[in-house]
């Protein structure tokens, strides 16, 4: 890694560095993996910056020092990093130096001696060739001095390039610190209004819940509970709070709520405080531009092109005087050439250089020189902006951060002021959550009675798949069944049949309170519990906007709980199979209550703080029109639903009268055909003819008819859906019709009286298996009808006069009569049928028509309840509007007075920071005290008569204060002096205590405890001297070489700064050494070698302490550390420390 200065951004693997304080710059070298301590470090080696006190920004990034360049996105080609100074951010800081460029200066410049050396032409005779030399000198001189004044330019230009440059630098580097602090005052702004849009919110509130806390007593004593729910303790719902303890809990929270509202407002200043001196120190940027300093650098670089045109004319016209000069040289011998003209050319050479080259030159040095001169005061003011600058950031952003630890506490306290007003929020809560539950009551029982609806449909539902699985089925048999065995098939398990379902749904909700939907308005109106603010009436028609809309939608009946794809068969069922309870507008009535108690539940359990949310006007006026346009759509949607109805009512009408059209047509035809009969009845066996001919006529009716019902079937759709449904509800006629055709198969060989009598079985055996009603009544119809009883009696007239006719010819004629008869016996069964069914389904309109009337009305009670809850919005909107246009009128003269008291603010706050010192800031009040006097009128107000005398007292109390701030001042000198004089007295008298509390504490010591200075025995006092040799020798009369151990030692000193002098302690151990000479076989044979002497009272443990001691002393005794001769006997003494060892370790 290395690092240079360098005037261009970073390439690819390079790192720029700027230094806010002074503008350099530096390139790094690095990659993605280094870390920003590494960056840091070459910051601390190029600039001398130290390394906790740099503060490293790229954008709005801070380089943390544990982490990579990569972190940040680094390095970059586009990106800086600038380097802040921490240590002057502090206010105490010492100013920036002033820039100092040390340049050497343009003097009068002296030739080289090389110019003064002698020529060869200065002793020619010719004046003319004397010349030349001085000349060639002249010329050569005044380039030197020129080539000397342009180094020196270019060098004083480049200072200027780069003094503009690193202006440039610092002008990023308050850029980049600028919108540091910024983003940094942004956000705890925006979390200054969100904290005030909550509190607002919360204040709103409580102050609702304290003001109208007797209103909301009296709500609960005047709403009596539902006599069911009603007991002794229990009347009424005030009975469900405790009323004893709540006046003193409102007297408190009426505390708590001033003194929060005080501590808010002094947060609010604080931050207006804030607000003020950012845009104050955003707003004195503005005056740091760069654009005259850079354009006037651009502009000097003429000086240095024309500098260097002079430069190339010196060049030449010296080249052009030396050629002259070689020239008469070389031409001395000859004489050609004219000395005379040479020297004649040169003179207007020379006054050019003197008057026009030089002065030009240096006219232009001088001007390079006074733009170092400004850009070197732009730099020295731009050091010091940025410094003073860097100072008030520090200081703004050290106050927005105490603001920001606010928060927390604020929060907290807004937590206990919930907490505090939790009783009066009971209060208000009982009413709402009483109508919820009572909604909730009615909103249960709604859904109960949808979902059995819904259980009924699904068990029709199942009914009609298992009919037509049924159906399948014996189509199935009917249609395989003779080419397989019976028991075959049974083995096979084709016999079978599907089971019935039973859908059951076990009884629930069955303690719900008896109650519908108008009881909940009766036992908990909504003017008592409901939102009783502004917002009321708004909220509940947008309320009733939405649930008329959900009422309004098509599909009301279970969608959610059946296929889509099945929904279809199950509402057709729904139609035309009335099941008590489940019908659509049955079904439709019992969602629109649910909706309803759901609504009204939702709106109570909203919560009371919901109306207190801050609405702008905008927001309103959105939501009414929102609320108005639903209303309309819901009423469009109703009258729409209505006409859908009245139309189908008319179509099913339409289907009726086709079918008592074609009933009355098909009991026409049969009379006709009974009439025609009997007229056989009366002719002769002579006419077998014209009955040829009359069968093949009823023949081509019949074929007629039943073309003429097969057209008429795609018009009559509806009613054969009914026809279908009865068929399910009925027990199998196909089955019966076949038994049917069956019998008169059977029967085909006999005449008319069998076939009367096959019919009758037929109809014998259907009763008896009774799988079909309607072949029942075919029977009973046949038997009973006048038509049964005259064909019969005319095939028997017909056969009698044809017997002398073919058989087989009869047989065909009566064959095909039977065959007619069945015919015609099956289409009236269908037609009774039908008829029937048509029946059954208009008394089912008719009710459904009823039903709709009903919901119709109660639809018109719910658009008129509509109307009148948007007429009182439009209303209260109305009222709001007004007192929104007083208000703004109010807001305006407030505001005039605002912007009146600003702008004597604005002079107040110029007059104060417009003096220099107090003296000044005195006289600038005194000024604004007069001027403020001098401006009085009438039409003042009393804010401003009242700051005008503030002004003028304020005036006079500074005035006062300075004049009493001088006498402090020369006061506080005069004390300042006794002070040091005071210390100084006072610092000998604490030495001198210091020495005599030592010596007394010696003496003390000595005496108390006895200090042994004979014989040193265990459990003895003894005192050690430090010696010349460092070790700490035992003070003893009697016998010398007492020496303190080194464990003893290292206890005693190793927590001082220095050795002590002596060491006073108890004597816990001694050991007695004697110094021999090294030799391996003395130390291990002789005896005398572990002797011990251990002086002690207990004998028992002397004993034991040489037997150990011994052991090691033999193993030391060749060792001399003390310096002393050899056979010397030694002491080694283990002290410890008395309990009172502060007099025995006074550094020496």
């Amino acid at each position: 890694m290395s690092g240079s200065f360098t005037e261009s951004f970073a390439d690819d693997g390079k790192l720029r560095l700027c230094v806010a304080e002074n503008g350099h710059s530096f390139e790094f070298e690095c990659s993605e993996t280094t870390s920003v301590e590494s960056v840091r470090r070459f910051v601390e080696s190029v600039s001398g910056i130290g390394f906790s006190d740099q503060l490293l920004l790229s954008l709005d990034m801070k380089l943390e020092p544990q982490k990579l360049l990569s972190a940040f996105g680094l390095p970059a080609s586009d990106r800086e990093v600038f380097i802040f100074n921490k240590a002057m951010l502090q206010s105490n800081s010492h100013p920036p130096s002033l820039e100092d460029v040390d340049l050497q200066e343009v003097s009068d410049t002296q030739p080289p001696a090389s110019l003064q050396d002698h020529h060869p032409l200065d002793d020619a005779s010719d004046p003319a060739l004397k010349a030349l030399p001085l000349y060639e000198r002249q010329f050569r001189y005044h380039f030197h001095k020129g080539r000397t004044i342009y180094n020196c330019t270019v060098v004083k230009h480049e200072n200027s390039e780069r003094l503009t440059k690193e202006q440039n630098v610092q002008q990023r580097a308050v850029e980049v610190a600028t919108r540091n602090l910024e983003q940094y005052y942004r956000v705890i702004y925006q979390n200054f209004l969100e904290f005030m849009k909550r509190y607002k919110h919360q204040h709103r509130f409580h102050s609702d819940l304290l003001m109208n806390f007797g209103r909301d007593i009296d709500k609960l004593r005047s709403a009596k509970i539902h006599p069911y729910l009603q007991t002794d303790s229990r009347k009424c719902l005030l009975d469900f709070v405790k009323e004893d303890n709540l006046k003193k809990a409102v007297e408190n929270c009426a505390s708590s709520h001033r003194q929060f509202e005080n501590k808010i407002a002094q947060f609010q200043q604080m931050f207006v405080e804030v607000k003020r001196k950012v845009e104050e120190l955003f707003a004195c940027r503005d005056s740091l531009s760069m654009k005259n300093l850079e354009v006037a650098v651009k502009d000097h670089e003429r000086f240095i092109d024309e500098q260097k045109s002079i430069m190339q004319s010196l060049s030449k016209d010296v080249n052009t005087v030396k050629k002259l000069v070689d020239d008469c040289m070389s031409s001395q011998l000859s004489s050609s050439l004219r000395p005379h003209d040479a020297v004649s050319a040169l003179g207007p050479m020379y006054e050019v250089h003197d008057k026009n080259h030089l002065p030009k030159m240096q006219a232009c040095y001088n001007s390079i020189s006074e733009l170092l001169d400004f850009c070197k005061n732009k730099k020295n003011e731009m050091n010091n902006f940025v410094h003073s600058y860097m100072q008030k950031i520090t200081y703004v952003t050290y106050i927005i951060k105490d603001a920001k630890l606010q928060f927390p506490v604020f929060r907290e306290a807004m937590v206990r002021q919930d907490d505090l007003f939790a009783d009066l929020k009971l209060v208000r809560g009982v009413g709402p959550a009483y109508r919820a539950c009572l909604a909730e009551v009615v909103r249960r029982k709604a859904s109960m009675k949808l979902y059995m609806g819904m259980a009924g449909q699904l068990a029709e539902k199942l009914a009609m798949k298992r009919e037509t699985e049924v159906r399948k089925r014996e189509e199935f048999l009917k249609t395989h069944g003779p080419f397989v065995p019976r028991d075959v098939l049974a083995s096979m398990g084709l016999y079978d049949t599907p089971t019935q379902c039973d859908v059951n749904v076990a009884p629930y909700d069955t303690n719900l309170l008896n109650i519908e939907i108008m009881d909940v308005d009766r036992y908990a109106p909504e003017y008592l519990f409901g939102l009783h603010s502004k917002v009321a009436s708004s909220r509940s028609s947008l309320t009733m906007s939405s649930d008329s809309l959900l009422s309004a939608e098509p599909e009301e009946i279970g969608i959610d709980t059946f296929d889509k794809d099945n929904f279809d068969d199950i509402l057709a069922a729904s139609e035309l199979v009335e099941i008590a309870g489940t019908s659509k507008l049955e079904v439709e009535n019992a969602k629109l209550k649910a909706d309803l108690a759901s609504a009204i539940s939702r709106i109570c359990s909203l919560g009371p703080q919901v109306e207190y949310e801050v609405l702008d006007e905008s927001e309103v006026e959105s939501l009414l029109k929102n609320a108005a346009e639903k209303t309309a759509e819901a009423l469009q949607a109703k009258d729409e639903y209505g006409k859908h109805l009245l139309i189908m009512l008319k179509e099913k009408q339409m289907h009726c009268d086709s079918y008592e059209k074609r009933i009355r047509e098909l009991e026409q035809r049969l009379s006709d055909e009974y009439l025609q009969g009997q007229r056989h009845n009366n002719k002769d066996a002579s006419g077998l003819n014209l009955m040829h001919s009359k069968v093949s006529e009823y023949k081509a009716e019949a074929s007629g008819d039943v073309e003429g019902n097969k057209t008429h079937v795609p018009g009559s759709e509806p009613m054969d859906e009914v026809s279908c449904v009865s068929n399910l509800s009925s027990k199998q006629p196909c089955k019966a019709r076949e038994g049917m055709d069956e019998n008169m198969v059977d029967s085909s060989q006999v005449l008319s009286h069998p076939l009367d009598s096959s019919m009758l079985e037929s109809q014998q055996n259907n009763e008896k298996g009774g799988k079909d009603n309607v072949v029942e009544e075919m029977g009973v119809f046949l038997s009973n009808s006048s038509t049964a009883e005259s064909l019969p009696k005319s095939l028997d007239d017909n056969v009698a006069t044809g017997r002398g006719l073919d058989a087989k010819l009869s047989d065909d004629i009566i064959l095909e009569l039977k065959n007619e008869l069945i015919e015609k016996s099956n289409k009236l069964s269908e037609t009774e049928f039908k008829l029937n069914g048509a029946m059954e389904e208009v008394s089912n309109l008719s009710r459904e028509l009823e039903t709709n009337q009903k919901l119709l009305e109660e639809s018109q009670m719910n658009c008129a309840h509509l109307e009148n809850c948007l007429h009182e919005a439009r209303e209260e909107a109305h009222t709001h509007l007004c007192a929104a246009d007083s208000r703004a009128s109010q807001y305006n003269a407030l505001r005039a007075s605002a912007v009146k008291m600003r702008g004597l603010f604005e002079r107040f706050r110029t007059s104060v920071c417009a003096g220099v010192g107090v003296a000044g800031f005195a006289d600038s009040l005194r000024t604004l005290a007069q001027a403020l006097a001098n401006s009085n009128n009438d039409n003042e107000d009393d804010g401003t008569t009242e700051f005008r005398k503030c002004i003028r007292v304020l005036a006079d109390k500074v005035s006062f204060l300075s004049k009493h701030r001088e006498e402090l001042l020369e006061k506080c000198r005069n004390l300042e002096a006794t002070s040091e004089q005071t210390k100084k007295d006072l610092e000998e008298k604490k030495e001198l205590v210091k020495t005599l509390y030592t010596k007394h504490q010696l003496g003390k010591q000595a005496n108390k405890e006895r200090i042994s200075f004979g014989r040193l025995e265990v459990h003895e006092i003894a005192a050690f001297v430090l010696n010349q040799a460092g070790h700490y020798e035992a003070i003893n009369r009697n016998c010398p070489n007492y020496y303190l151990s080194s464990e003893s030692e290292a206890l005693f000193t190793d927590h001082l700064p220095n050795r002590p002098t002596y060491i006073v302690g108890q004597i816990v151990h001694i050991e007695r050494q004697i110094v021999k000479l090294p030799s391996p076989l003395s130390a291990s044979t002789s005896p005398e070698a572990g002797k011990i002497d251990h002086l002690g009272s207990d004998q028992g443990s002397r004993t034991l302490a040489s037997s150990s001691i011994s052991t090691s002393s033999s193993a030391i005794t060749t060792s001399n550390p003390y310096g002393l001769s050899s056979g010397c006997e030694y002491f080694i003494v283990t002290i410890a420390m008395l309990p009172d060892t502060a007099i025995h370790q006074q550094a020496s």
